[in-house]
């Protein structure tokens, strides 16, 4: 209960830094707000501090920033509608940038908790690994690429290889500060011998560094780049239709697995550490998805704001700040149902 507990506040917290980003644009772009939300529905808690109404929703699935002449006109000077485009545009963007920041210092904050971190560097091999010599893999070999992937933390060693196809990998390896092509090498999942068990893994011991403050920052944005790519790699599989709908996690799906995360790691430390990590993940995710160009979100907005300039330039017309609004809406009530079609698939886990 502890670590659901912590993981229902940082993800309400992940959302209060999406919207500030959003607000602190605005007024540093001189944009009147008119209200600052977190949550959505019924208002728990209002304050009214100068011309902006803070509140406090019911449902924390969301929250928002309401801008003056955001989707309407506004004679107001200072309203969303007449500012220049690239002020809309950075408005618009701050909100994932807020997550992004956020996700990559919860990282930086947890490598320096740790004092240290796995590289991509081979430390050693399992007894009976097949890819070990002058031309397979050697002790001190950094991998840089897997089948053509880049490779900058040592998480990205087993997803490129868990996705790779076929038996046999192509890497490229730092040796010796010289780059080494290692093409067709036999490196695939076999069993292995550990302590008197039998594991099934790919044969290979990773070197860990001590982590000082110019390798956490860096080690922290590739970790980021990481969570980035996981994103990508999941929509794609979305699209391409290997996983469903019933595949993805809606907010009780993400609080059950943090608790399910915090629970297991066998001490209250080791658990805010896994419940951290994974919203550092989920702030990357956020930062992602919202600039993606679908209506409601973020990057639906910037991708129809450049669209009406280009509409502009070319017509010397303006389109009406309504039909934005217009697709703004269906897109939110898509998403709704999206929302509560991946809820119930969440509660009927559960049950079941």
């Amino acid at each position: 209960m502890l670590y659901i507990i912590i993981g229902v506040l940082l993800f309400g917290l992940l959302i209060a830094v999406h919207e500030a980003g959003h607000f602190l644009a605005a007024k540093k772009l001189d944009v009147q707000v008119n209200e600052f939300a977190i949550g959505m529905g019924p208002a728990i808690f209002t304050r009214q501090r100068g011309e902006t109404m803070y509140s406090l929703r019911a449902f924390p699935i969301g929250g928002y920033c309401a801008m003056e002449g955001e989707d309407e006109k506004s004679e107001n000077p200072r309203a969303f509608s007449a500012k220049a485009p690239w002020k809309k545009i950075v408005i618009l963007v701050a909100g994932s940038a807020f997550n992004f920041l956020a996700g990559f210092l919860l990282v930086a904050l947890l490598f320096t908790s740790v004092g240290s971190y796995t590289v991509p560097v081979v430390k050693d091999f399992m007894e009976g690994f097949p890819c070990a010599g002058e031309n397979g893999l050697m002790p001190g070999d950094r991998i840089l690429e897997i089948n053509g992937k880049k490779i900058r933390v040592y998480s990205d060693v087993s997803t490129c290889l868990s996705a790779a196809q076929g038996e046999t990998k192509d890497l490229v390896v730092e040796r010796n500060g010289e780059r080494v092509v290692l093409n067709d090498l036999p490196l695939s999942l076999r069993e292995y011998e550990v302590n008197g068990e039998t594991v099934t893994m790919y044969g290979l011991y990773f070197d860990v560094e001590k982590a000082t403050p110019l390798g956490i920052l860096k080690q922290s944005w590739n970790t980021c780049l990481y969570f980035a790519r996981s994103v990508w790699t999941s929509l794609g599989m979305l699209v391409t239709g290997q996983v469903g709908l019933q595949d993805m996690s809606g907010p009780v799906g993400i609080v059950t697995y943090l608790g399910e995360a915090g629970s297991q790691s066998g001490s209250v430390a080791n658990g805010l550490r896994n419940v951290c990590y994974i919203i550092a993940l989920i702030a990357v995710n956020l930062a992602i998805m919202n600039m993606l160009p679908i209506p409601a979100l973020d990057g639906g907005r910037v991708f129809l704001l450049l669209a009406t300039e280009v509409w502009y330039l070319l017509t010397r017309r303006t389109i009406d700040p309504k039909y934005e609004a217009y697709l703004n809406a269906g897109g939110f009530l898509l998403l709704i149902l999206l929302m509560i079609v991946v809820t119930f698939s969440d509660v009927l886990k559960l049950v079941n």
